[in-house]
């Protein structure tokens, strides 16, 4: 058995008002996240549901989530291969269907990493291209704890920069 870890926290929900769910247009769906040590994350839920759109929502953390997890791993495999990456930006999309009896999931994430390097090669020399780029996002990928724990496909789809003035 591989080693465990646990993450701890508190969601506690600040939308009761005077009457609480007496209906279900009488509270709001306001939340605060709590995690010891760390900022207060407030949350929603999606305006379609009556949510706050000034406060994150369930949908919006784990399609995070899924974006932070993969740079993250990027970021070490790229280092590991010897690739200097100076910026990383990723314009995450996921889709969820609703169903009519209001039960859903989502149906996929796709991930558009741009990834900035410093040298068109690798410290040994290999060519810092498509190739390798593709390498090293199916990498980040099997690795991604959080992309290996949901139940739908997770696309990525990178793009790649040279930093301006490097040798190519």
């Amino acid at each position: 058995m591989g080693l465990l870890h646990q993450y701890d926290l508190t969601v506690e929900w600040t939308g009761a008002g005077e009457s609480g769910t007496a209906s279900y247009t009488s509270y709001t769906r306001d939340h605060v996240v709590r995690i010891d040590g760390k900022p207060d994350l407030l949350g929603s839920s999606d305006t379609a549901f009556r949510g706050d759109p000034s406060r994150h929502t369930p949908e919006d953390l784990l399609v995070a989530a899924l974006s932070q997890c993969h740079m993250l791993w990027f970021l070490h495999v790229a280092s590991s291969e010897g690739v200097v990456v100076t910026g990383y930006t990723d314009r995450a999309q996921g889709t969820m269907r609703v169903e009519s009896g209001g039960a859903g999931q989502f149906t996929d994430v796709v991930l558009h990493p741009h990834v900035v390097v410093r040298d068109a090669t690798t410290a040994s020399g290999a060519p810092v291209d498509d190739a390798l780029l593709a390498h090293l996002h199916a990498t980040a990928h099997e690795r991604c704890f959080i992309a290996r724990s949901v139940n739908f496909p997770v696309h990525v789809e990178p793009t790649l920069s040279v930093e301006q003035g490097a040798p190519a």
